[in-house]
């Protein structure tokens, strides 16, 4: 092979395997590798010494379950058995058994006490186990839960950075031994201490496994540190889990937001002079298939265009004129969406269903404005955001300004031809609001920074002159009992950074929590004291629920108006729309909740809420699609400011959960 073939292969990105294990943590600790040249055992090695040269061939990786059933015979000769450094003297104890191995690398449950088990003698590893004192039934039982893990680590190292059919079929098959292991453990008696959460019976009425963020703080105060009974999964675990689904087993492509340099625009164009010129721009000279019609929960009462022009929007081919964003200085409308990254979505996602065009940025990226500004949000969240400048250039037209804050290890920067990090969004109206400041927060699990990131914003209707604080997230993706409970510490850090951001502000909580509102971080985040959140569109639900109660002169059920808030949470998870996200993958059909606009209601009063498209409307082949950008559905909301802090006995409020 020429040089200019080797060169051109080293180009291909994620889709390389030479630099597998070099960056993945739990991998980089089951390498083989033959250090004749370091006097330190494989196992104790420090970290600059873990390094590779470019020009040395990839790390071979050895099979653990093979290891363990065939552990090495020292009368097999070198060349059937290469020798690991530190393997030669049984006698002589190994820095880790003598507890002289680096603070961040040694201690029970770590891959280092793992690595020693099976590669130093019973003299050296004298009165050391997983657990810390003499092997017993229950510490090899874990070490054998670690192997299992440790294989789930490799196999998805090798297969997470792919996305070819049968790669991917791969990474289903790892993704099915970690669902096993799951399944295994809730099944037994006693599981992990870092997989189960102390709840109470309370609590295990909503959701087993809630914990409510600590007791109320107030603004200024410092916030309590996180709960200590709670026990971390393994170190080495840990740091896999925050990373898992960055393509960081490939070496990175940093390019820049530079996409959409050229894109010009009329200038003084008003708003519906844009979403029609930006239809002219997406149609092409072609025919193509109209937005996804959506309407207000609440039509607006009289039948003239209060959209200023914008088409009406329709529901079951029923015309129903939607509503709004009322004029009054205290109201509020917030539009929530996942927007899908192009490089992820176009590149990696996996939509079987969606034709190659309609996932092109070409397309997609004038029905992203139109969506957008066809319901003339005051604040617009947005996660997934790969092409913030061209958002910026649009948005910028119609007096929108924009914050964004990137992922700190984006897998888009392991994908070809990406535009730069996706991270989230919050764009506000300036005409209507006043920034006063904002904050970000790379969100920590135990203290350990993850991928997922937050923006809060603190701003002010310039009409009023009140504030009121506007966050948004997007936590880890994928299911499992595992990742469940990092997305519930993720909620927990979040709750307590928007804490000190906000303090006792008017506060609208929004995102993609990848989460449905039956785990642990829904009813964390309603149950806890900090802000008594509620969750808009279940609480609009129940409004019109009790409207049509009284027009029926129907008395209210005990549901209704209890206070508790375990009753109150799991009213609300009831209520909740059947469906955000709407998408068909190799792996199957998804439609489930999974994006929540929060709020405070004793500061902010729901008033209306945009309806989600029934399945006809969107088809049999789902999100996303010609009709509709991404395979999440905006959440769009009217919130109006009380001039009062409503009372707990005039207003649903949540209580906490001990």
């Amino acid at each position: 092979m020429d040089n200019n073939t080797d060169k051109h292969e080293q180009r291909l990105g994620h889709r390389r395997q030479p630099a597998l294990g070099k960056a993945m943590p739990v991998t980089a600790l089951l390498l083989n590798l033959n250090l004749a040249h370091n006097n330190k055992p494989s196992h104790a090695r420090s970290a600059a010494a873990d390094s590779l040269d470019d020009d040395e061939p990839p790390p071979r990786y050895f099979n653990i379950a093979q290891e363990v059933e065939q552990p090495p015979s020292p009368s097999d000769s070198k060349e059937a058995q290469p020798e690991l450094q530190g393997a030669g003297k049984p006698d002589m104890p190994c820095l880790n058994c003598c507890q002289r191995a680096p603070l961040d690398l040694s201690g029970p449950g770590l891959a280092i006490n793992e690595m020693c088990q099976r590669l130093c003698s019973d003299e050296c590893r004298r009165g050391l186990s997983l657990t810390g004192c003499l092997a017993t039934q229950d510490a090899e039982q874990l070490r054998q839960d670690f192997l299992k893990q440790y294989e789930i680590a490799e196999a998805l190292a090798k297969t997470s950075a792919m996305t070819s059919t049968t790669q991917m079929k791969q990474r289903l098959a790892a993704r099915k031994l970690e669902m096993d292991i799951e399944t295994q453990a809730a099944a037994a008696s006693t599981e992990p201490a870092w997989l189960t959460t102390p709840s109470n019976k309370a609590a295990a009425a909503v959701a087993g496994g809630v914990v409510a963020v600590t007791a109320a703080a107030t603004a200024g105060d410092t916030l309590p540190p996180i709960a200590d009974y709670e026990q971390p999964p393994p170190r080495d675990l840990l740091l896999y889990l925050v990373r898992m689904g960055s393509f960081n087993s490939a070496p990175k492509i940093n390019n820049v937001d530079s996409q959409d340099d050229g894109l010009e625009l009329p200038k003084g164009l008003s708003t519906a002079a844009l979403l029609d010129h930006v239809q002219q721009l997406h149609g092409a000279g072609t025919e193509k298939p109209s937005l996804l019609s959506r309407c207000f929960l609440k039509p607006s009462p009289n039948s003239a265009d209060v959209t200023d022009g914008l088409r009406c929007l329709k529901l079951n081919s029923v015309s129903r004129v939607c509503s709004a964003p009322a004029d009054g200085a205290q109201n509020i409308r917030l539009l929530q969406w996942n927007i899908l990254s192009q490089t992820l979505g176009q590149h990696n996602d996996g939509f079987v269903r969606c034709p190659d065009e309609a996932l092109t940025w070409q397309h997609r990226k004038y029905l992203i404005v139109q969506e957008i500004l066809q319901n003339q949000p005051d604040v617009v969240c947005l996660q997934e955001v790969d092409h913030f400048k061209f958002l910026q250039t649009v948005l910028g037209s119609q007096n929108y300004a924009g914050i964004f804050f990137p992922k700190p290890d984006s897998p888009c920067l392991y994908i070809e031809q990406n535009n730069g990090p996706d991270g989230c969004a919050i764009f506000y109206k300036r005409d209507k609001l006043h920034l006063v400041g904002y904050d970000t927060r790379i969100l920590e699990v135990w203290r350990v920074q993850s991928n997922q990131v937050a923006i809060a914003a603190r701003l002010q209707l310039k009409a009023s002159g009140k504030e009121f604080c506007v966050c948004t997230t997007h936590l880890k993706a994928r299911h499992g009992a595992l990742l469940a409970k990092l997305r519930n510490e993720q909620g927990r850090d979040l709750i307590r950074f928007v804490k000190q951001f906000a303090g006792e502000s008017p506060l609208l909580l929004c995102g993609d929590f990848n989460a449905e509102p039956v785990e642990p971080i829904y009813a964390t985040i309603l149950g806890c004291d900090l802000f008594k959140l509620g969750s808009a569109y279940a609480d609009m639900k129940l409004e019109r629920e009790r409207e049509w109660k009284r027009e029926q002169q129907q008395p209210l059920s005990h549901t209704d108006s209890s206070e508790d808030p375990n009753e109150l949470i799991a009213q609300s998870i009831k209520r909740e729309p059947p469906y955000t996200t709407w998408k068909i993958r190799e792996d199957g059909e998804e439609c489930h909740t999974i994006d929540y606009v929060f709020y405070t209601p004793q500061q902010l009063k729901i008033k209306n809420c945009l309806e989600f498209p029934a399945g006809e409307q969107i088809g049999k082949n789902r999100t996303p699609s010609f009709e509709y950008p991404s395979d999440h559905f905006s959440l769009v909301c009217d919130f109006e400011l009380v001039d009062e802090p409503l009372s707990e006995g005039n207003n649903k409020s949540h209580g906490s959960i001990q």
